[in-house]
């Protein structure tokens, strides 16, 4: 496992040579993935972590999947332990819940992040995007809402799979803890390849 610094140097210098690549400008990029350049000049020297949000609007403004952002894994066959993954939070802010990244690499179109989300932790942020999704339940129970259709309460082995360009978020039912998995196949083409239908809103700090 590597040190949480170097892999934020890691992750930022790859962002770095994937605009390099695509001749894009800091500028142009932060301007087309919505953050601001000095957000985005932290996240290419390692100072900042992007956070899920900010990983699927560079990521499109790159015409990449999510996964090429991060480090290309050294081995074909990857094993995840427990208190391994990258830590992805939900949101740019202090009390946004968490996520552990533990399939998430490039070429391939498929992620899955693991959540463990007490009560109180910001998890309802507004997400669509290309693709597929299906959220598992491990244990306490949470509440999907997808735009338009009325809420559903999932409890532990509740699985829940629809198209990931609905609107959709979740929130924490109850007062205990929930535990998921969150599994997304994106298109063969990639997100950016395709009309985007994502709308999910930047946290204060990422438009600063």
């Amino acid at each position: 496992m590597e040190d949480e610094a170097v892999l934020h140097a890691r992750v930022g210098a790859t962002i770095r040579a994937l605009r390099e690549k695509s001749g894009l400008s800091m500028r142009e990029l932060a301007r087309r993935a919505g953050v601001s350049q000095p957000f985005l000049s932290q996240i290419e020297r390692g100072a900042s972590a992007p956070s899920m949000i900010t990983t699927y609007r560079l990521a499109e403004a790159l015409g990449e999947q999510p996964g090429a952002l991060l480090p290309a894994p050294g081995e074909p066959v990857t094993v995840v332990r427990a208190g391994e993954g990258r830590a992805i939070p939900v949101a740019n802010r202090p009390d946004a819940a968490t996520g552990r990244a533990l399939v998430m690499q490039p070429g391939t179109p498929l992620e899955v992040i693991e959540y463990v989300v007490a009560p109180g932790e910001y998890l309802e942020e507004w997400f669509a995007l290309p693709g597929e999704l299906a959220v598992y339940v491990v244990d306490g129970e949470l509440e999907v809402e997808v735009e338009g259709r009325a809420p559903v309460v999932l409890g532990p082995r509740d699985l829940v799979s629809h198209s990931a360009a609905l609107r959709h978020r979740w929130r924490v039912h109850g007062d205990a803890p929930v535990h998921l998995l969150l599994a997304i196949a994106h298109p063969p083409e990639g997100p950016a390849r395709r009309p985007a239908a994502r709308t999910a809103q930047l946290s204060d700090r990422e438009r600063r």
